[in-house]
């Protein structure tokens, strides 16, 4: 089923105000020099366009003159002052674009460097593809405005009050007459205006659902295909995209329809003046020359409302998208460093300690992920975490990265709260092997490395042959240097597996987190890998989540976890002895000859 977009919800905020686009200021701080001259070329521009008039007004009022060097004269200066607006015009349009694009490109790195820093329950609440719609789609509107439609309402608005005082000082009788159609101009702009804000916002948002559908299907193509789900898939984001398209047409329309109400408005004024005006010509109230004057300021005046009606479509949907990214900017994250961060020990040992933890997922509130739980895991201990699907194993490992945050307890890596730490530090002293690893669209060389991104080729290719993975690699069509596809689709799963054991490998910390590390390899390599982990495990503090209990047999200690609670430890003779929980799930995986089919 299609998902609404979160902002339709009754609790998103609903301001769309124009005045949203002053959070943009901070972007634009850095720049005011060329926000200086770019402003210096749209007022020289804007003065040029209003001073042609008056030189078509003197070569009208002297077609008849005997003197055709005056009329030259004349003629040459309406020539250069086209010339000069011609390159005022050129360098506004350079400066405003340059300062668009430099504006976006920061305002998209600093919404990524926010995002990409969020904790896990972050994502719990917004779709990736959403934030990708956000950092893409929003942030090319904000670029047309900044790079566009404010320095043309600008100089609009420019046009338009310089326009009004030369049309008064033209004539003032006609420029009253003008003067009486304003109202009837400025009503449907505000009315029509404030709908076209809200569906301007809602057009966005379903713009980001449909990203975010897309992405979330694409990301899990073959799951799709396998279970014949294509016409699900396709229907799903087939009303996603008709709800968004939906919300275009409606804005479409309604801008469409304020347009053609301000300019009929507009230019049905501009004629009925013009007709007054000429019987003033005939009668001798005015020369020809003031009246062309006089309807080329008219002009100008009612185009510069006309772009300032449509502009100000623009201006809505730019402040609707800058709310969107303002709101990944400020949001707020559930793990936070603190102020005056602490450091560890010039030398990290590796002990780890859960004092009475308690924590319970955002989204799950009413079930204990972990429950009271009590550690002490000595430096350099190989410890191994087992029990059902849903006991708390892997949260154990998401704790201990901080990830999350802990509802009760603490938890301490050396004797100090990862609370009182940068998150950065002490993660730096950790390696983990998630049980789904992710491998980036890059060569199988750079994967490796990303554990360590100062390592060189040499340490690469060893810590490859440690995790049993250099036999394939080298069988790549350009061995290491191959590209292994988005996601790794290029490698089978055991394989990428492997890769990512030598990612934690060739970091070389002095904690080894294993999250199901070797639940996709076949026997042969989960016994290259485990022979690696054994050896790496003598020097460093090892806390390992599996299934399989062969693969734990030889931890130094084995935790026993049920429903978030731990419920036994031991060795595995001990516990296996002590009956319990691990006593039946060793019945039912071994049998006298090994671990069962």
């Amino acid at each position: 089923m299609a998902r609404a977009p979160v902002s339709v919800d009754e609790d998103r905020e609903k301001s769309k105000r124009v005045g949203a686009l002053r959070e943009l200021w901070p972007f634009l701080r850095p720049y005011r020099l060329l926000v200086g001259l770019a402003g210096l070329a749209l007022i020289f521009t804007a003065a040029i366009s209003l001073t042609l008039p008056l030189a078509v007004r003197r070569v009208v009022d002297n077609f008849n003159v005997e003197n055709g060097a005056l009329l030259d004269l004349y003629f040459t200066a309406a020539l250069v002052i086209a010339g000069l607006l011609a390159v005022g015009t050129g360098l506004r349009y350079m400066l405003v674009t340059r300062l668009g694009e430099r504006v976006v490109a920061d305002i998209r790195k600093a919404v990524f460097d926010r995002v990409v820093g969020m904790s896990p329950a972050f994502f719990e609440n917004i779709m990736t593809g959403e934030v990708l719609s956000r950092i893409t789609t929003d942030t090319t509107l904000i670029l047309s405005v900044i790079g566009s439609s404010i320095s043309i309402a600008l100089r609009n608005i420019l046009i338009f009050l310089g326009g009004l005082v030369l049309m008064l000082l033209t004539s003032a009788k006609l420029t009253g007459l003008v003067l009486l159609i304003v109202p009837g101009v400025v009503v449907p702009i505000l009315v029509l205006g404030r709908k076209l804000r809200t569906l301007s916002r809602e057009n966005q948002d379903w713009i980001a659902v449909s990203s975010g559908n897309a992405s979330e299907a694409l990301q899990s193509v073959q799951t799709v295909q396998a279970f014949t789900n294509e016409s699900a898939v396709r229907r799903d984001f087939s009303d996603v995209t008709e709800h968004s398209f939906d919300a275009a047409r409606r804005r479409i329309s309604t801008r469409a329809l304020m347009t053609i109400i301000v300019i009929f408005l507009v230019f049905s004024g501009v004629v009925g003046v013009l007709w007054i005006g000429a019987n003033d010509v005939r009668g001798g109230a005015m020369s020809a020359g003031a009246l062309v004057q006089f309807v080329i300021y008219a002009v100008m005046v009612a185009g510069a409302v006309g772009a300032l009606s449509e502009i100000w479509g623009e201006l809505q949907r730019a402040a609707g998208a800058t709310e969107r990214l303002v709101e990944l900017l400020n949001a707020e994250d559930s793990v936070v460093d603190p102020v005056t961060a602490q450091a560890l020990p010039a030398e990290v040992r590796g002990a780890i300690t859960f004092d009475t933890v308690s924590f319970r997922y955002p989204t799950r509130p009413d079930v204990s992920a972990l429950d009271q739980v009590a550690l002490e895991i000595k430096p350099g201990e190989s410890v191994a975490f087992v029990g059902p699907s849903g006991a708390g194993k892997t949260t154990i490992i998401q704790m201990i990265q901080r990830f999350y945050d802990p509802q009760q307890g603490r938890i301490l890596l050396d004797g100090v709260d990862l609370k009182d730490m940068a998150r950065s530090d002490f993660r730096a002293h950790m390696a983990l092997v998630p049980q789904d690893p992710v491998i980036f669209a890059t060569s199988a060389m750079e994967n490796i490395r990303f554990g360590r991104p100062d390592a060189t080729d040499a340490e690469v290719e060893a810590a490859a042959k440690a995790a049993a993975a250099h036999e394939f690699i080298v069988k790549l069509p350009e061995g290491y240097r191959s590209d292994v596809g988005e996601r790794g689709v290029m490698l089978s799963g055991g394989q990428k597996q492997r890769i990512a054991i030598a990612r934690a490998i060739l970091r070389d910390a002095p904690v080894l987190l294993l999250d199901e590390a070797t639940s996709a390899l076949d026997a042969a390599s989960e016994r290259a890998v485990q022979a690696a982990v054994d050896e790496l495990s003598k020097t460093r503090t090892t806390l390992i989540v599996a299934h399989r209990l062969a693969t734990v047999k030889k931890a130094d200690r084995i935790v026993v976890m049920d429903e978030g609670r731990v419920v036994a430890q031991g060795t595995h003779d001990e516990l296996v002895a002590a009956g319990g929980l691990y006593a039946q799930l060793a019945k039912l995986q071994f049998t006298e000859g090994g671990e069962a089919a």
